[in-house]
């Protein structure tokens, strides 16, 4: 059965301790299809030993979707469905759309870092006043979780989420709040790949009909008279090193540097091989490994390219206990009534549900990182220790009405719950973007 009002009302009001909700899946094209994790610093992949909930032993997991990315993605999930008039959220939202920029966009609370702390907001204008100093924005300075009443009202995400002001007036004394929700998605068994590199190009353009030359403009040229400058007056080079420009200084006529090859402009075969590392200057790195007879050798370093696994599980827990932590004064009261905390901190497990729900809709996590659950999700509640935990079938729809009658529940006791508030950057931070637009089309032109 789906959790009801008066169900999540029992749990929150008592003594369970969470909703959890586990989830086994394959990769979308099968169990021996690879799947690509996210990289890291050094086009790493997040690898450690973990204990197999099923079998107990030890296991090789690779980190498919860490807790940061599974929280953009829930929240991504909440934003869509309040642009679909499903549920009416508290949103800020910062438009950018000023005649001066290349680029216009619009962020929310829902997509900002920092959410509704975030530096994008704090030097935004409300009603002609810098948000942090304007009577919404001051809700920030007074919050904590003995008085949460402003903040649930403004941006209960929040709340669920998480929250540090640390660019605000205070610094890192800003408020805190822990995440009451948090998930994460890991590979099984991983098993490493390597990736591979080829391309055939269809017009059969050979390396040795470079160079190519850059123009003033940022073309390119194969005419060394129409070629930028440099100092000394040859002709520059397409690709740059280390972002400086290379020179044409050939050997002899049929010298055609790396930086003025084709296929820095995309054209040419790439010969069938295994990627490896390179360094900054573009030469290929080596490592040092044990062969098969033991024998220490050097040999050039590989680029992993995915990983095929066992299965992937995904964990989502969303903590009763950090939500009865919070407290929801009303009419500037210091102290605050249980029934109003109560329903206040079933909204917000009701919001925790919807986006943990709504989240595992879209389990296509990034290009060659599809999954597909083996079963239907389903969410336990934790309550008394030693007896079996009870069994819910949640689905988006009953997430969603259950989110929007524990919203009316909330707004009964009295509770804050805002519409959008818009927000008009401030002239300063639009010079900012606008000078990093400007400065950003010009590197993708210098670079090609």
């Amino acid at each position: 059965m789906a959790i009801d009002l008066q169900a999540l009302q029992r749990a929150v009001a008592g003594t369970a301790a969470a909703f959890r909700c586990v989830t086994d899946y394959q990769p979308a094209g099968g169990p021996s299809d690879k799947v690509f994790p996210p990289t890291y610093e050094g086009g790493k992949y997040a690898t450690e030993e973990r204990i197999d909930p099923e079998t107990g032993e030890r296991r090789r997991c690779v980190l498919l979707d860490s807790v940061q990315s599974q929280a953009n993605r829930m929240e991504l999930a909440l934003l869509e469905a309040h642009r679909a008039s499903q549920v009416s959220l508290p949103l800020l939202v910062a438009r950018f759309d000023q005649e001066e920029l290349l680029k216009k966009f619009t962020v929310t609370s829902l997509e900002a870092p920092h959410r509704i702390a975030d530096a994008l907001f704090r030097d935004s204008l409300l009603d002609g006043m810098i948000f942090r100093k304007s009577e919404k924005g001051r809700i920030l300075d007074a919050a904590d979780v003995r008085n949460a009443t402003g903040l649930f009202g403004l941006c209960p995400t929040a709340l669920v989420f998480g929250l540090w002001d640390s660019t605000g007036p205070r610094g890192g004394l800003g408020c805190k709040f822990q995440r009451a929700l948090v998930s994460e998605i890991v590979g099984f068994d991983a098993v490493a790949g390597v990736k591979t590199a080829s391309r055939i190009d269809p017009a059969a353009i050979e390396r040795r009909a470079g160079p190519v030359f850059r123009t003033g403009s940022g073309d390119w040229t194969l005419e060394p008279a129409k070629a930028k400058k440099d100092a000394k007056g040859k002709p520059v080079l397409f690709k740059s090193r280390q972002g400086k420009d290379v020179a044409y200084d050939p050997g002899s006529s049929t010298d055609v540097p790396d930086q003025g090859r084709p296929s820095v402009i995309n054209h040419g075969n790439v010969t069938p091989d295994y990627d490896y590392a390179r360094n900054n200057n573009n030469q290929i790195q080596y490592e040092t490994r044990i062969n098969a007879r033991g024998e220490t050798v050097r040999v050039k370093a590989r680029i992993l390219g995915g990983f095929t696994i066992s299965r992937a599980v995904q964990t989502t827990v969303l903590s009763l206990t950090a939500l009865r932590r919070l407290r929801f004064p009303r009419n500037r009261s210091i102290s605050s009534d249980n029934s109003t905390d109560v329903a206040a901190r079933t909204a917000l497990a009701a919001l925790g549900l919807a986006a943990g729900s709504l989240a595992r809709v879209d389990t296509d996590l990034r290009s060659r990182c599809q999954l597909f659950a083996e079963q239907t999700p389903v969410w336990e509640l934790l309550d008394r220790p030693g007896e079996s935990p009870q069994r819910f079938e949640h689905s988006p729809e009953d997430a969603l009405q259950l989110l929007a009658e524990a919203i009316g529940a909330a707004k009964d006791a009295g509770l804050p719950w805002e519409d959008e508030i818009e927000l008009t950057p401030s002239p300063d931070l639009i010079e900012l973007v606008r000078r990093s637009q400007e400065l950003a089309s010009a590197s993708e032109a210098e670079q090609g």
